[in-house]
Formats: structure tokens, C-alpha cells, sequence
């Protein structure tokens, strides 16, 4: 939107570091102006895609650490992320591994694509999404990796109820625990 290039490190690093981005009944505005609303364009694919290229620019991810840990407030927040656990916030009272195989996200991310009236290839996303992870685990800046501490949570065999009625379960273990 901006007119950065991905591989534009330093332009990527400025704009993170400056573009007004808040958070306001669910949706996600970046900007000002009536087409700052970016809620449904964020989970797209190309943003995704966009997502994972630039994270691994060190300088991004320098511009954008302090400001990702000052959405953390009482009493508590959900973040979701590939380096959340790890970098941006170690010490979470609670860290989920969630993940699952590259063909079940393919086939999940096929439908929610689908089911939106949009344009969607199988085999497309499946060579995306393995390329991602594989750009992601090998990036030298924050890499995606499970935390000894981090609950894994597979959901290749598990549907949205189980994979929620599982965390549930988690945050009421933590909630019980001393300290």
C-alpha cells in the first residue's frame, strides 16, 4: 500500500516504525482515513506471504519489537505470532505452539479463501506455505522454533472447538498455579 519494496529494508524499517496502528472493537486500523480498516486484508495471502519476506529484515524486526510489547496491558493479552513466545514476549505466563501440517493449513487456508469468493490453488498454497516455514525456521533473526516452556498444540487432527477447549484448559492450569 505504502510503496515499499519488501526487499527495501530500510524503507520497511521506517514505516513500521511510524505508521499509526491501533487496535479498536476487533478490527486492526493502520493509518488514518477511511480505508485505514485492514482487518480482512491482513489474513490474506499475499500478506502473509509479504509478512514472512520481510521478517526476516533485522531492522524490521527492531522497529517493530518495542512497539509489539506495548500492546501488552492488564490483564493480559492474546498474541499471535511465529516469534511471540520467543522474542517479542519470553516471558508470557502462557506460550501455545500451535501448528499443524502443511497440508491441513493448505486445505484450511483453500476454504476460508473459497468460502470468501476468492480465487484460490491448492497446490499453490501448499508450495507457500511450505516455502514460509522454510524461510521462517532458517531466518537468523528470531527463527521460528518451540520453546521448552511452549504447550504444543497439533491441530492437524483437531477442529477449532478441541484446539479452544484445549487452550481453555491451559489458561485454567496457569490460573490455578501458585505464583
Amino acid at each position: 500500500r505504502a510503496g515499499v519494496a519488501f526487499e527495501d529494508e530500510a524503507g520497511v524499517a521506517a514505516l513500521a516504525a511510524t505508521l499509526p496502528a491501533r487496535f479498536e472493537g476487533g478490527r486492526v486500523l493502520l493509518g488514518e482515513g477511511a480505508d485505514c480498516d485492514v482487518t480482512d486484508e491482513i489474513r490474506s495471502e499475499a500478506c502473509s506471504v509479504g509478512a514472512s519476506r520481510v521478517a526476516v529484515l533485522a531492522a524490521v524486526r527492531t522497529a517493530l519489537l518495542d512497539r509489539q510489547r506495548d500492546y501488552r496491558a492488564a490483564p493480559g493479552l492474546v498474541a499471535e505470532g511465529r516469534d511471540m513466545g520467543s522474542v517479542i514476549f519470553p516471558d508470557a505466563g502462557l506460550k501455545v505452539f500451535l501448528t499443524a501440517s502443511a497440508e491441513a493449513r493448505a486445505e484450511r487456508r483453500y476454504k476460508q479463501l473459497i468460502e470468501k469468493g476468492l480465487a484460490a490453488n491448492m497446490e499453490s498454497l501448499l508450495k507457500d506455505l511450505q516455502e514460509r516455514d522454510a524461510r521462517d525456521a532458517a531466518r537468523p533473526v528470531a527463527p521460528l522454533l518451540k520453546l521448552p516452556d511452549a504447550a504444543l498444540l497439533d491441530t492437524t487432527q483437531r477442529n477449532v472447538d478441541e484446539a479452544v477447549a484445549f487452550v481453555l484448559d491451559l489458561v485454567g492450569q496457569v490460573a490455578k498455579s501458585p505464583g
